[in-house]
């Protein structure tokens, strides 16, 4: 298989919303083909290149055709780290870019054509692995990042911070993170319904779902070759010593930016919107010092938040990631929607050793 480019921005830009109409929003985002979105208000004029663009009318199965994703799961099956993140204000789309709507759940399944980047990757991950005759063992962990703390969204019972470690071997490592082994695409799929219903979520004046923590879904794909059965409901195993390809495909679903002013939060909520906003400042100051040529730069600030730290290897070390910038047209969210793309364009120079 052909490598892809380490680090692949794209874009996608959602509809006005109801609101946003009503109010009499601009829309001042546009799509211009050839992977550039050009945004046009008073006093800012520019033109941003991306590796693929979708616009409004883009439907999931393009963005997700259109966007390498299928590609990235092979990688993942050959033996590489993958990692899929969505980024942008709230209420921009990233949840229902990756996951489809919020409002499906195992006894009330999302229409086939509204799945997100997420079930059809599973469907790709399991075609492939039954099309090409693999030996794979395939299991996933999720987790969320709440307030700086880790939890286990797979393990029963409340959740519990879970410590982060690091080692020369594995890096950065969650302890004691549950891992659930799957053979089909509906126990996968279950496993992310059930993880997604207990992530934190609020309502605020721009968001009535909105994600209080960074998710991280990760399938962990190993050849059955030389390595014991794993039980299912174990621990994330150690690393064997027997010699074979070991991939992971990761996604990330960042909580989104957002000024605690536009959304009118107070109390519990703008405690976790300043704790979001550190953690996504850490990571693009993070993107910004990998985007410096080679030798410029001797340190990396992982070790500033958990989210960082989580995405050390993916961000600067031997990872491939494709990186979702979501955007909203509207006029009125224009300073976020400019953060983005500038954000996005600087992942671009980002090179990593896959």
């Amino acid at each position: 298989t052909s490598v892809s480019p380490p680090a692949r921005p794209i874009a996608r830009v959602r509809p006005l919303t109801c609101t946003e109409t009503r109010r009499g929003d601009r829309r001042v985002v546009h799509s211009l083909g050839d992977g550039a979105v050009h945004v046009s208000a008073a006093r800012h004029d520019a033109t941003f290149g991306f590796s693929a663009v979708f616009d409004a009318g883009a439907s999931q199965e393009a963005v997700f055709e259109g966007s390498g994703m299928r590609q990235l799961v092979e990688l993942a099956i050959d033996g590489f780290s993958c990692t899929v993140f969505a980024f942008g204000q709230t209420g921009s789309g990233k949840t229902y870019t990756l996951m489809g709507p919020l409002a499906q759940s195992e006894t009330q399944p999302a229409s086939p054509a509204l799945l997100g980047l997420m079930q059809r990757s599973f469907a790709c991950l399991l075609e492939q692995s039954r099309s090409r005759g693999s030996d794979l063992a395939l299991s996933a962990s999720y987790l969320e990042i709440y307030n700086e703390q880790i939890r286990d969204l797979l393990s029963p019972g409340p959740p519990c911070a879970l410590p982060l470690r690091w080692s020369k071997t594995r890096g950065f490592y969650v302890e004691n993170q549950l891992s659930v082994d799957f053979e089909s695409l509906e126990a996968i799929v279950s496993l992310l319904l059930q993880g997604s219903q207990r992530r934190r979520t609020s309502a605020h004046a721009l968001n009535r779902h909105s994600s209080r923590s960074h998710a991280l879904l990760t399938i962990h794909i190993r050849n059955r070759a030389g390595h014991q059965s794993i039980i299912p409901l174990t621990r994330v195993p150690q690393p064997s010593a027997c010699p074979s390809k070991q991939g992971t495909l990761c996604f990330v679903d960042l909580a989104g930016s957002e000024r605690v002013k536009e959304t009118g939060s107070s109390g519990e909520l703008s405690v976790e919107a300043n704790s979001i906003n550190r953690s996504l400042l850490a990571l693009g100051h993070c993107i910004s010092l990998l985007a410096k040529p080679r030798g410029k730069w001797t340190h990396i600030p992982y070790r500033d938040s958990k989210l960082t730290r989580l995405l050390a290897r993916s961000l600067g070390g031997s990872g491939i990631t494709l990186m979702v910038a979501c955007i909203s047209p509207s006029s009125r969210c224009l300073s976020e929607t400019l953060s983005t793309l500038h954000y996005a364009s600087r992942a671009r120079r980002v090179t990593t050793r896959p």
